[in-house]
């Protein structure tokens, strides 16, 4: 054969090589190009981030997040962080098609000629956001193809900063760190732009194996892949000798992550949460990133928590004592079960209180041991106030010694205490380690606390501890008001004509339904008549059959529209005993429609959240009912002018009305149920609340800033106590008042605002004289008697308007026969 054909069968030889090669390889990407995932996606993609909730003075309240992990554009990241990763995952990055073929045949010739070492990849950065993003980890020949098709595509749709934003902000360091600026933090405790070179090429090294690269487990490894990334670095330009030596040459310091400055509010999170997942979906909420500004203000959150706590175990203490946490039978692994008792049941209280188990029982103390700081005695005269619990919340005789309330074994609730209980002879001080003993109360409660005008709830507090039960009374809990939703009542005979000095019988009262039902005989709370009293008597002290008096008078129908106008409940029936309270609703509701009521009748609806942002800063969500008069920056060269709060809402209901109402309201807080308000000295229009047989508490107190409600009760409704000792204005009214003295401390008063064209006449009324409001020719006087308006205008002679005088303390409905008559 001569050289030329041999030449020629080569050629031959090569170009069918070359065909079927082609082919092969195009007939591959056609095979592994089928079902691929779309690379278009990429272009909407949102890594998953955390959403942040905040209190209203800045402290992170929590956080919902599926990964943690922090997103930071690669525009804004120092340019030595993208450059580290550069040099050290992928070299010819920023001039390849996606796949680096140099690097490639270089890792080929290095796994073939090291075949006992671990392999040696190519996978540049690209090809590495194919995989983290679109493909799994499995580590095959067909990911691997497909991984390649995917990279040319991605190059093709997307700049390279695209592709090494989401690479950035993807790959994962390690310790349950995905993305560069999470690691900073977590690793170093410092944003990215404090890093130094030395802690971005660490960074950059841990890529390759984040486990073999532990500073902590591996040191001598992960100092040699940092130098080696400082090397590469150097080798590129990024950085010069000088820096490459310096950074070597400095220690890395691991730093734990400073403690975020946070505030806790377990049920008020909760319900945000829960709000947040209505609103935005799960997805939203554990994957958005979205940036919640809520309402809590963390200091009367504290103090609404422990009111609340400190109302529970008065309550409780006074019920008696139920007996020993738990019981352990064998004291002589006592240890081994106190743990295991310990770990199963723990105790969610306040934090100073601590389980112990009982050791020994003298004649006047008992002997406690399982403690923080190991033993400790409790006096008898720490305990008391333990006498058994009877059914119905009565109790029995008083305990004789500490062997009438605890045994051996028994594991109880104890906390420290410096001095005795209060004795003729003032306060005698403990010696160390001496505890008090002290029972979780299986009583429940909740508080709300609510900006009057704009609905921002300030705190919510929904039971005794988050931990024991996620129940939250506040807001799930749909109890009956009792006399609390009385003002709508009142408001409802205002509106019909009814003024605060109209006089209505206390008195038996039946009324028969018909339709074969039994005819219904309601009582006074304490089961007493007071015979003629005025509308503001019968409010002050609550008087039940005054209220279904004037509920029958002026219509069922007409009272469930003004509950239903004041959002206390939706569809209540219009039947006379509802005009006591016994339709269900929330204490959120309540809080809510006293707001209103203490605002002037201006709508508003409860929110824990003033702003949300997306991950991107900008705000999807505000609440404010009121706008904002020159809050925009003022034009170049000019001063600005002080903003100013404009509320353009319209009240829903006539606010002369409502202000008579919120005038007598503010007796009960003065001289009614609530009278030991009083010595707050501010106005508060309250009303308190017992349901029949005492089952539920509750008080509600607004002022124009501020509406507190409050509310005690068992989760399976029973009575609090026999007789009338358990009332609204004995439990609910102290919780009340806890509150506002840290809320009210050092502020001066607020006045209601009054609304114009209203007369205010000063008479006689229980033993003192008052001031009551009147509206323009309903108020009661002698002929010529001269009455100051409110409104400033000129006094004028209270006259009646059917042509004489009305009794002063007395009062007629206008428009009715003109006779006199009372009601």
């Amino acid at each position: 054969m001569t050289v030329l054909n041999l030449f020629k069968v080569l050629l031959a030889f090569a170009t069918a090589t070359l065909i079927v090669g082609t082919g092969t390889v195009a007939g591959l990407f056609w095979h592994f190009s089928h079902g691929l995932p779309d690379h278009k996606q990429l272009a909407d993609y949102q890594p998953l981030t955390v959403t942040r909730l905040y209190a209203a003075d800045g402290r992170l309240l929590a956080e919902y997040a599926r990964e943690k992990r922090v997103f930071v554009p690669v525009a804004a990241m120092p340019k030595r962080v993208p450059e580290a990763f550069v040099a050290a995952e992928d070299q010819r990055f920023f001039t390849h098609p996606g796949i680096d073929f140099i690097g490639v045949v270089r890792a080929m010739i290095v796994n073939i000629t090291n075949p006992g070492k671990r392999p040696e990849g190519a996978s540049g950065i690209t090809q590495q956001v194919a995989k983290n993003f679109l493909l799994s980890n499995q580590a095959t020949l067909a990911r691997k193809i497909r991984e390649a098709i995917l990279a040319f595509r991605i190059e093709e749709t997307y700049s390279k900063e695209r592709i090494l934003e989401l690479y950035l902000n993807e790959i994962y360091l390690g310790s349950g760190n995905y993305g560069v600026a999470q690691a900073a933090v977590n690793y170093f405790d410092r944003s990215l732009d404090e890093l130094t070179l030395s802690e971005i090429a660490y960074l950059a090294a841990l890529p390759k194996a984040p486990n073999r690269y532990n500073l902590v487990r591996n040191e001598k490894e992960a100092y040699a892949r940092r130098d080696y990334v400082l090397n590469r670095m150097q080798e590129d330009g990024y950085i010069t000798a000088a820096e490459a030596q310096k950074a070597r040459a400095e220690k890395l310091q691991l730093r734990r992550r400073s403690a975020t400055e946070m505030t806790t509010a377990d049920f008020f999170a909760e319900e945000v949460r829960r709000n947040l997942m209505a609103a935005y979906g799960e997805k939203g909420l554990y994957e958005g990133g979205l940036t919640v500004s809520t309402t809590l203000d963390p200091a009367i959150q504290t103090a609404a928590d422990n009111a609340l706590r400190d109302g529970l175990i008065t309550y409780d203490r006074r019920h008696g004592w139920r007996g020993p946490y738990a019981k352990i039978p064998d004291m002589s692994v006592w240890e081994e079960e106190f743990a295991r008792i310990v770990q199963r049941r723990p105790l969610f209280g306040p934090p100073d209180w601590h389980l112990a188990v009982v050791s020994k029982v003298d004649a006047q103390s008992v002997q406690v041991v399982g403690l923080p700081d190991g033993e400790g005695t409790v006096p008898f005269a720490e305990m008391t106030w333990a006498r058994p619990t009877l059914p119905d919340q009565r109790v029995g005789n008083p305990p004789r010694g500490p062997k009438d309330v605890v045994s051996v074994g028994d594991i109880i609730v104890v906390e420290k205490v410096t001095s005795a209980p209060n004795t003729q002879g003032g306060n005698k001080p403990y010696p160390p380690k001496t505890y008090g003993l002290r029972q979780v109360p299986n009583v429940e409660g909740g508080v709300v606390v609510m900006d009057t005008q704009t609905g921002r709830v300030l705190a919510l507090s929904g039971g005794w501890a988050y931990g024991r039960s996620q129940f939250n009374r506040a807001v799930q809990a749909a109890r009956q008001p009792g006399s609390a939703f009385k003002p709508f009542v009142y408001l409802a005979a205002m509106d019909a004509g009814f003024t605060p000095a109209t006089i209505v019988l206390d008195g038996p009262f039946s009324y028969d339904p018909g339709h074969g039902q039994p005819v219904w005989t309601p009582r006074n709370y304490g089961n007493d008549f007071l015979g003629p009293a005025t509308v503001r008597r019968g409010l002050e002290l609550s008087r039940n059959l005054m209220t279904v008096r004037m509920a029958q008078q002026v219509g069922m129908k007409n009272v469930v529209q003004v509950a239903k106008d004041f959002g206390v409940t939706d569809n209540m029936g219009a039947y006379l005993p509802m005009a006591l309270g016994a339709g269900e609703t929330t204490l959120l509701r309540m809080t809510m429609a006293y707001s209103m009521l203490a605002n002037g009748a201006l709508e508003l609806t409860p929110s824990l959240v003033d702003r949300v942002q997306d991950r991107n800063g900008k705000t999807v969500y505000r609440h404010e009912p009121r706008s904002c008069k020159g809050c925009g920056e003022a034009a170049a060269g000019t001063k600005p002018a002080a903003p100013e709060l404009i509320d353009s809402r319209k009240p829903f209901h006539d606010p002369a009305t409502v202000y008579q109402v919120v005038h007598m309201m503010q007796g009960v807080t003065q001289r009614g149920t609530a009278g030991r308000l009083a010595a707050l000295g501010r106005p508060i229009a309250g009303k308190t609340g017992t349901t029949n047989d005492a089952r539920d508490n509750w008080f509600l107190g607004a002022t124009p800033d501020i509406t507190v409600g409050v509310y005690i009760g068992f989760d399976e409704p029973r009575t609090l106590g026999p007789g009338n000792a358990e009332t609204g204005g004995g439990n609910a009214v102290p919780i009340y008042e806890q509150i506002a003295k840290v809320i009210f401390k050092g502020k001066p008063p607020t006045p209601f605002r009054i609304p114009p064209g209203l007369r205010m006449v000063r008479s006689t009324y229980e033993g003192g004289t008052i001031d009551e409001v009147f509206k323009p020719g309903t108020e009661p006087g002698s002929d010529g008697e001269m009455v100051m308006p409110l409104d400033g205008s000129a006094p004028y002679s209270a006259i009646d308007p059917a042509g004489g005088p009305l009794q002063a303390g007395g009062g007629r409905r206008p428009g009715l026969s003109g006779t006199g008559e009372t009601y």
